[in-house]
């Protein structure tokens, strides 16, 4: 049986290799062993030209949304804090794009932290600009608890109280249509929310590609292999 293919979202940034000094399409290398461990195949989505994410979706199986900068909150109407990241306007714009396709192909998506958050704006809800407790330090994964929410998609994946690698300052403020949330860090903060129906639409606050809990990676290539059969 063919393994299902899962793009997942890359960054442009300056990098060095060898004797070359340039822009690179990078992603950490996290991210696509846990694909592989999981049991699909993982190829790497450079941003591109936002019209053609459905011709790019429709060659996929699953599509995972990577973690990265912060979402321009012009995206969401609100104001920037003086502690939201720089823009990063052309990877917003690509990821946005694949996210509409996803959705509207039926694609099994799932995003990770940034992810989840631009899951979110997509669907037209807003994010918390800052909030502590959920870095441990600069350039150093945490750690904490989430509880899942009993019936929910996350929940059927990883039914008990759980411990997860976590590295944000931004958080789901106001719920975009049709998401509900699906764990709760201790503090009250949304950790992971869904597509109530019909589509596999999953986004987890945590990064689940720096830790050893493949269930929810496993859950996505599972929907991505049924949806390809």
């Amino acid at each position: 049986m063919t393994k299902p293919l899962i793009g997942v979202t890359t960054y442009l940034d300056q990098a060095r290799c060898g004797v070359w000094d340039m822009v690179a399409a990078l992603l950490p290398a996290p991210y696509p062993r846990l694909v592989q461990a999981s049991g699909g195949l993982a190829a790497m989505l450079p941003p591109g030209d936002p019209a053609t994410a459905a011709e790019v979706v429709a060659r996929l199986d699953g599509v995972v949304v990577a973690g990265g900068a912060d979402v321009e909150p012009v995206r969401y109407g609100a104001a920037p804090d003086p502690r939201t990241g720089p823009p990063a306007r052309a990877r917003d714009a690509w990821e946005l794009a694949l996210i509409e396709a996803a959705l509207a192909s039926g694609t099994p998506l799932l995003g990770i932290c940034r992810g989840m958050q631009l899951l979110n704006v997509a669907l037209g809800g807003t994010l918390i600009q800052h909030l502590d407790g959920h870095v441990e330090a600069v350039g150093v994964i945490g750690r904490h608890t989430v509880k899942p929410v009993p019936g929910t998609l996350y929940a059927s994946l990883a039914p008990e109280l759980a411990e997860v690698p976590t590295y944000h300052h931004q958080a789901v403020d106001r719920l975009g249509r049709g998401l509900v949330p699906s764990a709760y860090a201790e503090d009250g903060t949304v950790e992971a929310v869904e597509l109530a129906e019909p589509a596999w639409a999953l986004g987890v606050q945590w990064h689940p590609e720096m830790g050893e809990d493949l269930r929810v990676m496993e859950g996505l290539v599972r929907a991505a292999g049924a949806a390809r059969r």
